[in-house]
């Protein structure tokens, strides 16, 4: 068995040590000139969205032998609407940094990582699937699984963030859903450091948000995350990003090609994130190639919260401000306390199944 992993990011990279551990040692091939060669932003790891684990820096660590520092554990939450302002204060996740740092996740796995890796690489998919038994194909975004016509592409996503510095508490993170700032979409603030912070703001690319530019919701959106803090942000770094793709692989695995990352769709549409997801289909495809389980199998709850985030990403898009209002009013009082705080409830699911008649409906309306 010879494997080639395309891709050096956060599911490449947790594939190769799960092989590693298994006694198989790949190669991995990556275009940059070296791990995490991209721009620098703040993630989380909330737990809401990773249940029934609530502790998936621990899981890792326990259950796959992946270790991984975060910047800090999140205790606190601050979710803005219009009108209304929640505040969550529990053991919510974790915040970490990507790209470029030292420190960045990428870079930890990096260290763990004691197969090869070829930078600047120019092999194509079908030139290693031509030399190896098997490829796991983990570029980071979903452009391979579409070329191969693996890919359900749901919706693009346009966003534009910055590294700002100020003074910050590092264990508490900041999110706007606002339709009057990015509509149908929303605004976050995470920490890097007592002293930096990534803010960002991302719209989806649907046809309420056609001949919206990003460039021109993105001063009121500075001005308002200082307003907030009471303290000018002065922009150290800038990145945007324009129509990435959202979607979910049609199969896991085809042949002897795996789907890892964001070429089986880790990225959850409902607000973005899903490294943890990504972290997940690495291992699993390694448990395939080692004869520990059945790819599509390990992976079929990943692509069950995918479809549950999708909806609420639909239901965001039938939504207005006084709707919004309505629901962080609710996250101030007991049902904020009871959905991030009781371990039991899965968050993510019960919110889809709640919403799935309310987008139907809408849609039906519409149409």
């Amino acid at each position: 068995m010879n494997i080639a992993i395309m891709g050096a990011g956060l599911s490449g990279l947790a594939c190769a040590i799960t092989l590693e551990k298994n006694g198989v040692q790949p190669t991995i091939f990556e275009k940059r000139s070296k791990v995490g060669d991209r721009f620098v932003n703040g993630e989380v790891l909330l737990s809401i969205f990773t249940r029934p684990v609530h502790d998936c820096i621990a899981s890792l660590s326990e259950q796959f032998g992946i270790y991984l520092q975060p910047v800090s554990n999140i205790q606190q939450m601050v979710i803005m609407s219009k009108n209304e302002k929640a505040i969550i204060e529990a053991q919510l996740g974790f915040t970490n940094i990507r790209g470029r740092e030292e420190d960045s996740f990428e870079a930890q796995l990096s260290r763990q990582v004691k197969s090869p890796i070829r930078f600047h690489s120019e092999e194509t998919y079908e030139q290693l699937l031509a030399n190896y038994t098997h490829v796991v194909l983990a570029t980071g975004d979903g452009e391979y699984a579409k070329k191969t016509r693996n890919f359900r592409e749901d919706l693009t996503v346009s966003i534009k963030g910055a590294t700002v510095e100020g003074t910050f508490d590092r264990y508490a993170v900041m999110s706007w859903i606002d339709y009057d700032m990015a509509p149908f979409g929303y605004g976050y603030l995470i920490p890097l450091s007592e002293k930096e912070a990534n803010i960002v703001i991302a719209i989806p690319d649907i046809p309420s948000t056609r001949g919206v530019e990003l460039e021109h919701l993105w001063g009121p959106f500075h001005q308002k995350v200082q307003s907030e803090l009471s303290q000018p942000l002065p922009i150290t770094d800038q990145f945007q990003i324009s129509k990435y793709p959202m979607g979910i692989c049609r199969s896991a695995r085809i042949g002897n090609t795996f789907y890892a990352g964001n070429c089986f769709g880790s990225m959850m549409p409902f607000m973005g994130f899903g490294q943890y997801i990504a972290l997940l289909t690495g291992v699993y495809a390694a448990y395939d190639l080692c004869g520990l389980g059945s790819y599509e199998e390990l992976t079929a709850p990943l692509r069950q919260s995918y479809e549950n985030s999708l909806v609420l990403r639909r239901a965001m898009e039938q939504m207005d401000n006084p709707d919004v209002d309505r629901i962080v009013r609710m996250l101030q009082g007991y049902l904020g306390e009871k959905l991030f705080q009781t371990k039991r409830l899965n968050p993510l699911k019960l919110a889809s199944y709640i919403m799935r008649p309310y987008v139907k409906y809408k849609q039906g309306v519409t149409t």
